[in-house]
This record gives C-alpha cells, structure tokens and sequence, in this order.
C-alpha cells in the first residue's frame, strides 16, 4: 500500500498528515516552525513515520501547504492553506458550509458549495486582530499562559467588553481595565469575544460553520461564541489544527491517482 503526506508549515507550527490509499490517517506530527522551515518538516516526517512504522520509501506524494510551503524540496506540489482547509473540512462534513480557520498570524473565512468547490473566500492579513497572535499578545498582557486563557474565560461570570480591534490599542485598554479592578477571567473572555466580532466583520456565515485551526482546538470557548454569535452549531473536524495538513494529504492522493 502506498501512502501520502500533507504539511503544513505556518507561521508559529508544523503540522504533518500521512495517509493511506482509503485516505485515513495513519501518523501525526507537529513541531513549532521554528526559523529552519526544511528542518521542523525533515523533523516531522521522521517523526510521522517512525510513529507508522513507515519508511520514506513507502511515501507515494507529497503536497505542502502554508506559509513555509515553498521551503520544502522533497515535496511534489504545494497548494494554498485557503483550498487544503477547504479540502480537509469538506472530507468530514459533506455539504454546502463556510470554514472558519482561526490561524496564528491570520484569519479565513471559506464558502464551498454542495460539491465542495469555492465560491468564495476573504482573509485578514492587515493586523494581528482576530488571530492567534492577539490572544498571545492578551496572555502576556494578563501575565498568563496564552493555554491558560480558555480556562480563564470558562470560568468569567461578567464580560469584559473591549473596544478596540487593534492589538497594540487592546494591550492597553487591558491594562486600564485591570486598573480599575476588573477580573482577568472576565478580561479573558472579552478577549475570545474580539476575536469573534472581527471574524463577523469579515463575512457571515453561508451553509454549515466549520471551524479549523488550532486556535479553535486548544480554546473551544470561541466555538460556543461562534455558535452564539451565528446562531448555529458549529462543526470542529477532528484535531481542528491539522485541518490543512491532511487537507495537503489528500491532495496528494487525488493527485497520485491521475
């Protein structure tokens, strides 16, 4: 049997998908991107395949994907994270939808018909707003581990509203709301509510919302919120931060079969 991979490189992680011919997972990886794109990847598919039992003889193609995508040689094709997310989301949930993928450094709002195929698209790409990096940026400002947050604001019993979209403006309207005695739990969930209000000023939803990213998987508040907000539950493939990376593997076998 042959097999496929898939990797993503992003701004802040790797993440690496292998396959099979009935295109189901066998292996995961997934190494921060670090400043060596081509070494995380040779890290990762080792990883992957070591967890497989796999040689890399046994690998038939190989598509990358994200931002890192050209600095990998070995690999066959490489795709943009807009249509991998599209693929990987419309694997598991097959109908007319629009996926949100929450990134580290941006945000994409999907449209895909009955087919599967693109109808539309919009991305933010002028500031950190909206992103994983806002969040990081809200934990160091609350003096907290960016994991901690979701925690946090699970736990809020009066939400924070915070004005601003900017990240640098956040930071210190933040440091004025601690000021005036307000609870970091409360501050916390305000933060994950930004985050929403700029994903709704981006476009609305058409179709079923699915949600990718591994923002979404390690914060599931922002998935009730999204819900709350759209009036819909949301749907979370599984391992939402790996979304690209199998969406890259199946791409690679669509295209091996040609």
């Amino acid at each position: 049997m042959s097999f496929y991979v898939g990797i993503d490189i992003g701004a802040s992680r790797a993440k690496l998908v292998v396959i099979d011919g009935r295109a189901e997972v066998v292996a995961r990886a997934m190494r921060n991107s670090g400043v060596d794109y081509l070494a995380t990847a040779e890290r990762c598919l080792a990883e992957a395949l070591e967890m497989a039992g796999l040689s890399r003889g046994d690998v038939a193609r190989t598509v990358s994907t994200g931002y890192g995508r050209d600095n990998v040689p070995w690999t066959q094709a490489t795709m943009t994270e807009i249509a991998c997310h599209a693929k990987g989301a419309f694997h598991h949930f097959r109908r007319p939808m629009t996926v949100i993928d929450i990134g580290a450094q941006d945000s994409k709002v999907i449209h895909l018909d009955a087919a599967g195929r693109r109808t539309g698209f919009k991305m933010n790409r002028k500031c950190a707003a909206g992103t994983g990096a806002f969040l990081e940026e809200i934990a160091h400002r609350l003096d907290v581990p960016v994991g901690d947050l979701n925690g946090l604001a699970e736990r809020s019993t009066k939400e924070v509203t915070l004005g601003s979209f900017c990240t640098v403006f956040t930071a210190t309207e933040i440091l004025e709301r601690i000021r005036a005695g307000e609870k970091v739990e409360d501050i916390a969930k305000g933060a994950f509510r930004s985050v929403v209000k700029r994903i709704v000023e981006m476009d609305s939803p058409q179709g079923a919302l699915v949600l990718t990213g591994g923002v979404v998987a390690h914060n599931p508040i922002l998935a009730r919120l999204m819900g709350e907000v759209f009036g819909q539950e949301p749907l979370v493939p599984p391992h939402p931060q790996f979304a690209g990376a199998f969406g890259a593997a199946l791409f690679a076998l669509e295209t091996a079969e040609k």
